[in-house]
C-alpha cells in the first residue's frame, strides 16, 4: 500500500484529494497538513511514501516547504497541486526547480464536485503509483529466497508495496553508430522531464550546430512559461513554438501545450506547425508525433533523446527514426525519476546509448561534431 500525505491550506481541496485517491486499492492517505510547516513533523512521523503540495499557503508555502524537507528526504516524490494560470506555472516551474518531483492542475470550470474528484483522480493516481515504483532504489533488499522456493515473477513483492512488473532488457542488441552529419537534435521527457531537460540545455554551449525540437508533457500556459524560464538560465534561445518558425541552429523549440509539434518543409527552409490532431499515448503534445515528422524530414540525420518521463510515449516514434537511419539515445534508470519513456525504448531495442542524466550533454556534443569542421562544431 502506497501512504501519501496531503498538504493544502483548503479544507475543501484536502477533502476532495482524499475523496478522489479513496477508490484506488493500492494508495492510503495517512494523513492531511494544512500549511508546509505543520507537513514537515507529519511527513518526519508519518512517513509517507508521496506527498501532494498546495503552493499558496500561510506560514510555509509548498515551494519553502519543499526546499525544506529535500534537505532530510532528498528522494520522498513530492507532487505539487497548482492552478492552470501563468502565475500558477511559474510557481509550479519554482518547485520543481527547488526540488519537487511532479505536478498535477487543480479542476476548473469542470462543473460537478463528482466531476472534480473524477478529474483530479484521473491525474494524481498515475503519477502516485509511477513515483512510488520510483523509490524501488532506496528501499531495503528483499529477504534471501528460501532453498527450493519458486522464483518472485517480478516486481515490489513486499507485502506493503505495489507489484511493479520489472521492465524488459533491450529485446535487441545495440547497434553500431552510423556516424553521420547530425542537423537535428528531438528530445522527448515527462515526469522530471523539465529539471532534466534543464540540466541538458544548461551544459550545452550557445552555439550548438543544430536546432533542438522538445515535446515535453505539459499543459497550455505551462509550456510558455517553461519556455521563457529555458531562456533566461541557458546558453541557448529557447521559445515556445508556433506556427511557420523557420528551424534555426542554436534554437530550442518547446512544443506547445495541448498541440503536436510537427515539422514541414517550405521551400529551402523548414518550419515549426502545430496541430490539433488526436492526443496519441493520451498526450498532447506527443513525442511519437514530433519524432515522425522529425524522422519524415531529417531522416538519418537526426538524433533523438529521450528522458525521463512515465509511460511509453515516444517508443512508436524512435522505432521510427531508427528505420530511417536516425539515432536514439535514452537516459538510464538510475538518474530517471521515471524510467517509463526511456525504459520502454531500452526495452524495445531501440537505444544506440543509455547514459545517466550528467554524461548526456557531453554525448550530444561530441556526436554532433561528427561531419562539421572544428571551427562549425566547437
Amino acid at each position: 500500500m502506497i501512504s501519501v500525505l496531503v498538504v493544502d491550506d483548503s479544507v475543501v481541496v484536502r477533502r476532495l484529494i482524499v475523496d478522489a485517491l479513496g477508490d484506488s486499492p493500492n494508495i492510503e492517505v495517512v494523513g492531511t497538513a494544512a500549511n508546509g510547516l505543520l507537513a514537515q513533523a507529519k511527513i518526519d512521523r508519518l512517513k509517507p511514501d508521496v506527498v501532494t503540495m498546495d503552493i499558496e499557503m500561510p506560514q510555509m508555502n509548498g515551494i519553502e516547504a519543499v526546499r525544506e524537507l529535500r534537505k532530510r528526504h532528498p528522494r520522498l516524490p513530492v507532487i505539487m497541486f497548482s492552478t492552470l494560470s501563468a502565475a500558477g506555472a511559474t510557481a509550479t516551474l519554482e518547485a520543481l526547480s527547488a526540488g519537487a518531483t511532479d505536478y498535477v492542475t487543480k479542476p476548473s470550470n469542470v462543473g460537478s464536485i463528482a466531476q472534480s474528484i473524477a478529474a483530479v483522480r484521473e491525474q494524481l493516481v498515475p503519477k502516485i503509483l509511477a513515483l512510488a515504483g520510483w523509490q524501488r532504489p532506496a528501499r531495503p533488499a528483499p529477504p534471501p529466497a528460501r532453498p527450493g522456493a519458486a522464483p518472485p515473477r517480478g516486481g515490489t513483492a513486499t507485502p506493503n508495496r505495489l507489484a511493479v512488473p520489472p521492465l524488459a532488457r533491450p529485446a535487441a542488441p545495440v547497434r553500431k553508430r552510423p556516424g553521420g552529419r547530425v542537423d537535428v537534435l528531438a528530445v522527448g521527457c515527462s515526469t522530471g522531464g523539465p529539471d532534466a531537460l534543464t540540466k541538458v540545455l544548461l551544459a550545452l554551449p550557445g552555439d550548438l550546430p543544430v536546432p533542438v525540437v522538445v515535446t515535453q508533457h505539459m499543459p497550455p500556459v505551462f509550456t510558455r512559461m517553461f519556455a521563457e524560464r529555458l531562456d533566461r538560465s541557458t546558453p541557448l534561445r529557447v521559445v515556445e513554438a508556433a506556427d511557420g518558425m523557420e528551424l534555426s541552429v542554436g534554437t530550442v523549440y518547446i512544443a506547445q501545450g495541448d498541440r503536436h509539434l510537427v515539422l514541414q518543409r517550405r521551400g529551402n527552409a523548414i518550419v515549426t506547425q502545430l496541430s490539433s490532431a488526436p492526443p496519441e499515448n493520451s498526450c498532447r503534445p506527443a513525442v511519437d508525433v514530433m519524432f515522425r515528422s522529425v524522422a519524415e524530414i531529417f531522416g538519418g540525420n537526426a538524433y533523438a533523446a529521450v528522458l525521463t518521463g512515465m509511460g511509453h510515449d515516444g517508443r512508436v516514434g524512435a522505432k521510427v527514426l531508427r528505420e530511417a537511419g536516425a539515432e536514439v539515445l535514452a537516459q538510464d534508470e538510475a538518474t530517471s525519476v521515471v524510467w517509463g519513456m526511456p525504459g520502454a525504448v531500452v526495452a524495445a531495442g531501440l537505444a544506440d546509448e543509455v547514459l545517466p542524466l550528467d554524461r548526456i550533454p557531453a554525448a550530444l556534443v561530441s556526436r554532433l561534431k561528427v561531419g562539421r569542421s572544428a571551427a562549425v562544431a566547437r
